[in-house]
């Protein structure tokens, strides 16, 4: 079987402008790659991506999970960029999770395991 070596999860947003500010805030810096005028990419672990695609029609429905080593930080650095989260929900197993949402509503759920 092969083996994946990149992961790059495409988010569609209504306005590209808008949605790379709340990124670039999200990521802490400005996108990492810009392949063309409709699509941002920021490289938020060794081989994963996470891609803005202008898609109107579709904005909205990302559902997207990453995980940190520590919750609390990197929820504490988003607040002070300006991004809120919804409250901390304790999961199964002693995981946690908080859910940050972009302007079109595209769901960005933050766990640590």
């Amino acid at each position: 079987m092969a083996v994946i070596g990149y992961l790059f999860a495409a988010i569609p947003v209504s306005d590209l402008d808008r949605a790379a500010a709340w990124y670039e805030r999200f990521a802490g810096r400005e996108a990492d790659l810009v392949p063309n005028e409709r699509e941002l990419a920021w490289r938020m672990s060794e081989t994963g991506w996470v891609c803005l695609i202008l898609d109107a029609e579709h904005a909205g429905s990302a559902r997207h999970t990453i995980l940190v080593d520590d919750l609390d930080e990197f929820l504490a650095a988003l607040g002070e960029r300006g991004i809120a989260s919804e409250p901390v929900e304790q999961l199964g197993g002693g995981a946690r999770r908080a859910i940050a949402v972009d302007p079109d509503g595209n769901r960005m759920s933050v766990g640590q395991p």
